[in-house]
């Protein structure tokens, strides 16, 4: 039976994502396998949803404008699902959809992060988020301090928007708000400093959200911007002599997991992080 999974959203035409699960399924070592593409606008998610149902798929991924909405239409959250108010992976099981899953951003980012930096994340690491107004700052906040790290702080430039994250880390891990200028200030107290916005994507390479001038030589900086691969602040990071984690390992690993929950089956993809480099950089 060919396994069948794809994408909701809009737009998603310029998604990777069939390309990635393409090869998860070879890896798997899957006889027949699809991940297709279903893109509709804003007000046309009922019909994408009863072509899935049509179609009998098995799970499906689910990216803006449908995060929140498709809620709704779900038989069953997980509680993540339930705390940060989105989905991104739906599974199909034994004919109804469960939803959920923080593979996007979080539970995703932080196995890319353990990934590149196995001894990264303990009980004496001190994060910096910059960013707060994106499904992916909750996400991966909510992934770190799920962690019992040493602290989690959020730099934002609305203070009240960055404080709205906070319920999601009281029982786990200490936090505290920051402004871009008074993290600026602190970034030697942070092990790892997370790029959360769209500042210095395609085609504004050359913004960068704050300076790192009081940056320590030992920090990792990471940024879930992929396009371009190598954002201003990840340059300005190897100036200062710190160490970089790319926005496309993310991607690929946020997409593990979600192969996960569909299949059962863990795949070691280390080895592609390189290869969707090549291709993002049209290799």
């Amino acid at each position: 039976m060919t396994l069948k999974l794809g994408l909701i959203g809009h737009p998603i035409s310029h998604s990777l994502s069939p390309w990635i699960h393409a090869k998860f399924i070879d890896l798997a070592g899957l006889n027949g396998g699809e991940y297709k593409l279903y893109e509709g606008n804003p007000n046309q998610l009922p019909d994408v949803l009863t072509q899935l149902k049509q179609n009998k798929i098995d799970g499906f991924n689910v990216t803006i404008p449908y995060k929140q909405v498709v809620l709704d239409y779900l038989d069953e959250l997980d509680s993540d699902a339930e705390i940060l108010g989105a989905v991104n992976t739906v599974v199909n099981q034994h004919g109804k959809w469960k939803g959920g899953y923080s593979t996007d951003g979080g539970e995703g980012y932080v196995r890319s992060i353990i990934e590149s930096f196995p001894s990264l994340l303990n009980k004496d690491t001190s994060v910096l988020i910059l960013g707060a107004g994106g499904g992916a700052a909750r996400g991966i906040y909510r992934a770190l301090v799920q962690k019992r790290l040493k602290r989690v702080d959020i730099a934002n430039r609305t203070l009240d928007k960055a404080k709205e994250l906070l319920p999601l880390g009281k029982d786990f891990t200490p936090s505290e708000v920051l402004t871009f200028h008074t993290a600026e200030k602190n970034l030697s107290q942070y092990d790892l400093i997370v790029q959360t916005t769209s500042v210095g994507m395609k085609p504004k390479v050359q913004e960068q959200i704050i300076q790192l001038d009081n940056i320590r030589k030992d920090t990792v900086v990471s940024d879930i911007v992929y396009q371009p691969i190598m954002t201003k602040i990840l340059q300005d990071a190897k100036v200062h002599g710190a160490r970089i984690h790319h926005g496309h390992a993310m991607l690929l690993y946020q997409g593990q997991l979600a192969f996960e929950k569909w299949t059962g089956k863990k795949l070691d993809v280390s080895h592609l992080v390189d290869e969707l480099e090549d291709k993002l950089r049209g290799e």
